[in-house]
């Protein structure tokens, strides 16, 4: 079996192991009238500078909501936004925008060569594992595990996201809530520009 999919399986288990609460869509979107200005009224925002939270997957938004309330990630434009809201309440947000409809986008036709080999195949060389063993082969994500579907997700996003957490392996003002494992940030330590911007674009326009 490929090693990268049995790390992925020992990932399930203790990665993204967040709150179980579950949440309440219907009380979530009452909440989000704020968040709608940058993400937009139903998680598709409107510029890359924001991430779709559209169909992000409950388990996932509900970790990066409570960590970044928590301190364990900072977002300049997120200061002050949840600091105030108890479990329950991010539950609700997440689960709101988890069963939102996320809108589709289109990879670069120069960069899909070399963002598929990456995606699928991983680099073998360099230890790299492919992106499709956590985030599946259509970039639909893996709810349950707490990992992130990555199909229609902005590609300058996805880049930038790369980019933090490969300053976050040596720096720990770069993205570091990958877990004790470090898997996001030992693999984006790995890449080069032009390979994240490239496994950015095609996972980006996956359908």
């Amino acid at each position: 079996m490929n090693k990268a999919l049995i790390f992925c399986g020992l990932l399930v288990a203790g990665l993204y192991t967040g709150s179980a609460t579950a949440g309440d869509p219907a009380a979530g979107e009452a909440m989000t009238t704020v968040c709608a200005a940058c993400h937009g009224p139903d998680g598709n925002s409107a510029v890359p500078n924001f991430p779709k939270l559209a169909g992000l997957g409950e388990k996932y938004l509900l970790k990066q909501l409570t960590d970044i309330r928590d301190g364990r990630r900072p977002i300049a434009s997120m200061v002050g936004q949840v600091d105030n809201m108890s479990d329950e309440q991010l539950a609700d947000i997440a689960a709101y925008y988890a069963a939102q409809t996320r809108t589709s986008e289109q990879a670069n036709p120069d960069m899909i060569k070399l963002g598929e080999q990456i995606y699928r195949g991983g680099i073998s060389d360099r230890g790299v594992p492919a992106c499709a063993a956590c985030h599946s082969p259509n970039g639909k994500g893996n709810g349950p595990a707490g990992f992130p579907p990555l199909a229609g997700q902005y590609a300058d996003y996805i880049a930038s996201s790369l980019r933090a957490y490969r300053q976050g392996y040596e720096d720990p003002a770069g993205r570091t809530n990958d877990g004790d494992t470090m898997i996001m940030r030992a693999t984006a330590f790995k890449l080069s520009d032009m390979e994240i911007d490239a496994v950015s674009s095609y996972a980006s326009g996956l359908q």
